[in-house]
């Protein structure tokens, strides 16, 4: 998996020099990200708000629900 920013390589180099993870690691994700520009920081991005349901138009019928069968007697 490639770096997404520059902070995040250099979080994995002081996990390597630490001891953390293994030179095998921070190689393999430093050959992924290759020589692209990475941004400094990555922010979230931002979801969509939720829509609200709309009101139903004037002089439409409201829905009524199904009537309830009657339970039968068992003899």
């Amino acid at each position: 998996m490639p770096f997404k920013s520059q902070a995040q390589r250099r979080k994995f180099a002081t996990l390597l020099v630490q001891g953390k993870i293994s030179n095998e690691t921070f190689e393999e994700w430093n050959r992924e990200t290759g020589s692209t520009s990475l941004p400094e920081r990555v922010t979230r991005v931002a979801s969509k708000p939720k829509r609200k349901a709309r009101p139903p138009a004037r002089g439409a019928k409201k829905k009524t629900p199904p009537k309830a069968r009657s339970a039968r007697k068992a003899k």
